[in-house]
């Protein structure tokens, strides 16, 4: 680990901006249909449960990484195998958001450049910003986060004074009952990308007061679950649920559609600038994951020096992924989600947790039977 420390609010805007990510990108949820928002509202509320989890995890191994306490609490053989299969984890995650990222520039702004290009370019920025160190990507997170939310703001107000809202889209409320949502929400909500916030155990360790961590973890949810459900409702309500679902990235087409007094159009490439920002930093946090776990696993003395070669994996993972943007969110939706998401996200922290509970429990009773 790095000798450095962030502040509970510096990991509130980091949670936040990593949450909002690619979500705000893809029509998310829209399986549910005009039932979305709720689809989001219930996987942002499941998702405390695992938040929990990793905190309580926190509380026992409050200096460690989980590519560390992985190993205290499973031995060294499989802690070590399950540490590396997590640092592969954030390299494909990392990966696929990066394709997200040029799927998007070259769609609406850049069509004729190879996607190698634009990837390329995201990719090397990223590595000059991890080498930097956590404190960097934080100080980072506080400057754009403002910016973004300015854009952010200014775009819902133009959205409104366009005259675009259509509630009647979002009726019938729950037309096939709630079995449709909650299908959704425990095969895409939960996991992505709230349960991705998994990253924060590989940050943690850095909070300059660890007993701000619940409240921070728990807050900085909840901002980016209600900025997520208020952005599937306007895209529904301005496009419809059939042009939402059709569109490969409904938040952008929503701002398409916005026309002031004749002469105030076209923003979508302004509003690209939010989009990107919260990309970066979801690359940011899985890549500086990556690279300082694969430092602390292989005893690497100089993490920065793992920058360029994962940087360069993760650049041409993200090419090699999928041949296209419709296999590519395929993959991602249906494929990632159960082979890999579930388990890592989902199943095997409450099982590290217990895992940990009997073998602290243990040490406190041997220790309280200890000769004085």
């Amino acid at each position: 680990m790095e000798k450095a420390k962030i502040s509970a609010s510096q990991l509130f805007i980091l949670m936040v901006l990593f949450e909002l990510g690619s979500a705000l990108l893809v029509p998310l949820a829209i399986d549910a249909k005009q039932d979305a928002w709720l689809a989001i509202l219930l996987g942002m509320i499941f998702s405390f449960v695992l938040l929990l989890v990793y905190h309580r995890l926190y509380l026992y191994y409050p200096d460690l990484l989980l590519t560390e306490y992985v190993q205290k609490i499973l031995g060294k053989p499989l802690g070590f195998a399950l540490a590396f299969v997590y640092i592969l984890y954030f390299m494909y995650d990392a990966s696929r958001v990066l394709r997200d990222f040029g799927e998007m520039l070259l769609a609406f702004a850049y069509p004729d450049t190879p996607l190698f290009i634009a990837n390329a370019l995201l990719i090397l920025v990223i590595i000059y910003t991890v080498r930097k160190g956590i404190e960097v990507i934080a100080r980072s997170g506080e400057l754009l986060f403002i910016f973004m939310y300015f854009l952010a703001i200014a775009g819902f107000i133009l959205i409104i004074s366009s005259g675009l809202i259509d509630f009647k889209n979002l009726q019938p409320i729950l037309e096939a009952g709630l079995f449709p949502v909650l299908k959704v929400v425990m095969t895409q909500t939960l996991y992505f990308p709230f349960s991705e916030i998994i990253v924060i155990t590989m940050i943690l360790p850095y909070l300059n007061n660890p007993k701000k961590a619940r409240l921070t973890m728990l807050c900085a949810t909840a901002l980016s679950g209600v900025n997520l459900i208020i952005t599937m409702l306007i895209n529904v309500c301005v496009l419809g649920v059939n042009l939402t679902a059709r569109s490969q990235f409904p938040l952008l087409s929503t701002v398409q559609t916005i026309q002031v007094a004749d002469f105030l159009e076209r923003l979508d490439v302004f509003f690209m600038l939010a989009l990107i920002i919260t990309i970066f930093f979801k690359i940011c946090l899985l890549f500086y994951a990556a690279v300082t776990g694969a430092a602390n696993l292989f005893k690497v003395k100089s993490p920065s020096s793992l920058s360029y070669p994962f940087g360069l994996i993760i650049l041409f993972l993200s090419i090699a992924i999928a041949s296209n943007a419709q296999e590519h969110n395929h993959e991602g939706l249906k494929i990632a989600m159960f082979v890999v998401h579930i388990p890592l996200l989902t199943i095997i922290p409450p099982l590290l947790l217990i895992v940990a509970f009997f073998k602290n429990r243990r040490k406190r009773v041997k220790n309280n039977f200890s000769p004085e």
